[in-house]
């Protein structure tokens, strides 16, 4: 038996609830394992809420580390007693013990904590398919500007890091001062607080004028004309998550201004399979072992306090990234 937090309806936080579940064996591709730690996303409240519909009863979390227990028939990569991560559908990472496919888990590297290893695979593999594969036509070369909004979360504070390294000028939007302050101290080379600015009107100023290759923009409704407004021409806009709702319809003559591109890319088309999950996987590692990505765990909540963990992140109270802890 596990316990496993689970909803039997969309709505509120108040619909989470911890339930005894009962956890049988692996069967063929599947591995059994016994979480340490568990990452939260924006990714779990549109789940939960019902933005992003799924039959109920519904088991919630799409990242974790832990420890192999049992290896299905055609499991190669992963052994019992492996430490392993992953951010993998289907959901179901809220728990202590959990049956999935192994297809996307991977061994975790000794160096890098199984706190660590739940709170960067969904959040690291975002950012890397971003900053590696969701390129615009003319592609990224060091000097360039992007565009990152949100760059405070988990995703942002990742991509601040990884981008600088790159040796590529993140302007990084957030809706506090504090914020922005975060966003600078990893990475970003300007940060706009959009609460108080114009970040589209900010961007043209410190891009002279020029506009940015592309906006990476997981806040959807409420910056999507900005994010538009702050491309030079050819330039790429990723909306890649919807934190104040989503992008309504457009004209698509909107485009036109600038032949401006538009992509809603998701994680799981670029790890639907066990190479490119692999692949994504290893540079993430590497980056992170380096010591020129770090990954912030800003919170951390009890598996018991996962309705708490939700209200906090809808209302914006968090940075970085969050767990759940186990222990």
């Amino acid at each position: 038996m596990s316990k496993a937090v689970r909803i039997d309806r969309h709505g509120g936080p108040e619909e989470l609830k911890i339930v005894d579940v009962e956890v049988g064996d692996p069967g063929p591709g599947e591995i059994r394992i016994r979480h340490k730690a568990v990452g939260l996303n924006f990714i779990d409240t549109y789940q939960r809420s019902g933005l992003y519909p799924f039959p109920m009863p519904l088991q919630l979390g799409m990242e974790a580390s832990g420890v192999i227990e049992a290896v299905g028939e055609g499991v190669s990569h992963l052994q019992v007693g492996d430490r392993a991560a992953y951010a993998s559908q289907p959901p179901g990472a809220y728990s202590e013990v959990r049956v999935m496919p192994a297809k996307c888990v991977c061994k975790l590297p000794d160096a890098i904590s199984f706190e660590t290893g739940a709170a960067m695979m969904l959040k690291g593999l975002t950012a890397q398919y971003l900053l590696k594969k969701t390129l615009p036509a003319e592609g990224l070369q060091p000097g360039d500007f992007i565009l990152f909004h949100a760059a405070a979360g988990g995703v942002g504070l990742i991509a601040c890091q990884w981008a600088k390294a790159l040796g590529l000028q993140l302007i990084g939007t957030a809706g506090t001062d504090a914020k922005c302050k975060i966003a600078l101290d990893h990475g970003a080379a300007h940060a706009i607080n959009y609460s108080t600015e114009n970040f589209a009107e900010r961007v043209k100023e410190i891009t002279g004028g020029k506009g940015v290759k592309v906006a990476y923009d997981s806040v959807g409704k409420d910056t999507f004309e900005g994010s538009l407004a702050s491309l030079r021409p050819f330039g790429l806009l990723a909306v890649f998550g919807n934190g104040s709702g989503p992008v309504a319809a457009f004209n698509l003559g909107t485009l036109a201004k600038g032949s401006y591109y538009v992509t809603r890319p998701t994680l799981f088309s670029h790890i639907s399979t066990r190479e490119s999950t692999q692949a994504m996987a290893d540079d993430l590692f590497a980056v992170v072992e380096s010591g020129a990505v770090k990954i912030p765990i800003d919170q951390r909540y009890a598996l018991a306090d996962v309705q708490q963990a939700h209200r906090d992140l809808e209302a914006r109270k968090t940075t970085g990234c969050t767990i759940l802890t186990l222990d």
